[in-house]
């Protein structure tokens, strides 16, 4: 009994021990990835507390209250997206030199087309594979009827947004062509007036006895075309922003000293922005309960929609999920030979704020906060990478868009060639490129992808019904492929930024460590100016702390007198 006793007293101190690690453990994960945890049960619980509240049967006015803390985290996410976009485009590319920002650019964009390519490939396969078409059934619907932008005004109207004509309205709104009917009535001249269909028919009485004729004069009905006049809609040009910021960043990068300031000022807006995130992000665990629940709560009768649109949405799911789970990601292991799943870890919150939000735009800031803390990405790449991805790399858009696209064929029984799939692949990731990073921005671009086929752009709203479930899906796999274009980037321009490093322009007074070592080794033949660069990398330009040092070579031989010279280096600490 007292060895028992004993040994009772030996094993508590052993489970205090054990249960004392576990909890620091416990702390240590909340620690680094509380917000990921709370991000990830706010998403439960807003799906939750949703389909809870579809049973209480709210009014649209109390529905609208209750998205109130939601409708505030958008706010807050969009008022970031302008400084954010031209900071970073203009900061990153004037401290890269023209060869380097040159070869990222090429490499980004050839890398954007490419994956959209191919997860355009994926969506015809899925669809073509899993044919949803035949479960849809078409119903006449009140938008039927009704003009829609053809695809030539829309792909002018992606060149024009390229190039705002005012700066400021683009931040609030971009061009886009509005087509009005106007009915013509024919003129036309009394002599050379059509002769009238007059139709003259013969009723007989009941009694049989007398026939009354009636004359009915047939005129024909006025032509009706449709007008395209030039138009604004809400929502920032976000193309052409970056266009402005993207040549704006060049040309200080090659002004030199005289673009600093401007450099200086970008770079501290962009600083800012970052801390202004780091502090915001703690509110949207809890405005994102209510973003989710509030969308639940619009939502139409789910068993309605998934009976006619279920597989339609299968579809599209299952072809993001092997874009952004397989070929995504076996992408960066081919190229980078680094664990993809590490990768994608760091990048959970903006993934999560992407099926928030259902904006790519607006997850802008939160992939910039993961990417730099989490996977310590170059700054400079994720300056240029991330704001160009967010305006034209739509890898989830492109497939949706070409899933839609066969799908309304599928519906109206119309057989697409090998001829006709290959114009919706090629014009569905065109289109994606002018998709604006905002809600629901592919069903305008849709209509590039069916007129390029002959489709009927009425269809459109056969799909209205499930879209803004899938189109936070599709965004996930959007800033997914934002955040591994960079990863992958990172990795094939590491020489080039290594080499870059070494003259970068440095702010005001800010200091880089180099050693005595490669100062020496910049001295080729006791040639001062490039002593005094090398020197200028260790303070910076604007500290006064400096010592002439006179350096004398050694005496030598008299045959080699010539070579003798003095250098002076400038602006070297005292304890060098």
């Amino acid at each position: 009994m007292c060895t028992e006793w004993c040994c009772a007293r030996c094993q508590q101190p052993g489970l205090t021990m054990v249960l004392g690690a576990v909890l620091a453990r416990g702390r240590d994960v909340f620690r680094r990835n509380g917000l990921l945890i709370l991000s990830v049960l706010s998403v439960t619980v807003g799906c939750l507390l949703g389909f809870f509240l579809r049973t209480r049967r709210l009014s649209p006015q109390e529905i609208s209250y209750f998205q109130f803390p939601g409708e505030l985290l958008m706010r807050m996410l969009k008022m970031l997206i302008l400084p954010l976009v031209v900071s970073s485009l203009i900061s990153g590319l004037a401290s890269l030199d023209a060869k380097t920002s040159g070869r990222l650019g090429i490499l980004t964009v050839a890398y954007y087309l490419w994956t959209t390519f191919v997860a355009v490939i994926v969506g015809i396969i899925m669809v073509s594979i899993i044919h949803p078409g035949r479960a849809a059934q078409k119903e006449a619907t009140e938008q039927s009827g009704k003009p829609i932008m053809s695809s030539a005004d829309a792909l002018l109207d992606l060149i024009r947004n390229m190039f705002p004509a005012n700066l400021v309205e683009a931040t609030f709104k971009q061009y886009r062509t509005k087509t009005t009917p106007v009915i013509e009535s024919p003129k036309v001249a009394s002599e050379e007036a059509p002769p009238r269909r007059v139709l003259i028919y013969g009723v007989r009485e009941e009694n049989g006895s007398h026939i009354q004729n009636f004359a009915l004069d047939l005129t024909p009905p006025p032509e009706v075309i449709y007008k395209s006049e030039p138009g604004t809609s809400d929502g920032m040009n976000v193309l052409g922003i970056v266009m402005f910021s993207a040549t704006m960043g060049i040309m200080l990068g090659r002004m030199g000293d005289s673009g600093a300031p401007l450099v200086s000022f970008c770079q501290c807006l962009n600083e800012s922005v970052m801390k202004i995130v780091a502090v915001a992000v703690w509110y949207f665990p809890f405005g994102i309960v209510f973003l989710i629940a509030g969308k639940i709560l619009e939502m139409d009768d789910p068993t309605a929609v998934g009976k006619k649109l279920g597989f339609y949405a299968v579809t599209v799911v299952c072809g993001l999920v092997v874009h952004g789970l397989f070929i995504l990601p076996l992408l960066y292991f081919f190229i980078t030979k680094k664990n993809p799943i590490v990768f994608i870890r760091g990048v959970l919150q903006a993934l999560l704020i992407a099926l928030a939000t259902s904006s790519s735009s607006a997850t802008l800031p939160i992939t910039f906060k993961c990417l730099l803390e989490n996977n310590h990405i170059d700054r400079r790449i994720a300056r240029f990478v991330l704001p160009v991805g967010a305006t034209i790399n739509m890898d989830g858009t492109a497939l949706y868009e070409a899933v839609a696209a066969i799908f309304i064929a599928q519906v109206n029984n119309y057989e697409l060639d090998f001829g006709q799939i290959i114009t919706i692949s090629i014009t569905a990731t065109a289109a994606s490129i002018g998709a604006a990073g905002i809600p629901q921005a592919g069903l305008v671009t849709m209509v590039i992808v069916l007129t390029s086929v002959g489709l009927p752009t009425d269809d459109i709203t056969l799909i209205i019904a499930v879209d803004w479930a899938l189109d936070r899906f599709r965004t996930m796999i959007n800033v997914l492929g934002d955040a591994l274009a960079a990863g992958i980037m990172a990795h094939i321009c590491r020489k080039d930024f290594a080499q870059d490093t070494v003259t970068e322009k440095l702010l005001p007074c800010e200091t880089k460590p180099v050693s005595l070592q490669e100062i020496m080794a910049t001295q080729q033949n006791g040639c001062v100016k490039s002593v005094a660069k090398a020197s200028e990398l260790t303070l910076g330009p604007t500290c006064p702390h400096h010592i002439p040092v006179q350096v004398e070579q050694d005496e030598e031989p008299p045959a080699a007198s010539l070579d003798h010279c003095t250098i002076e280096i400038s602006e070297l600490e005292t304890n060098v």
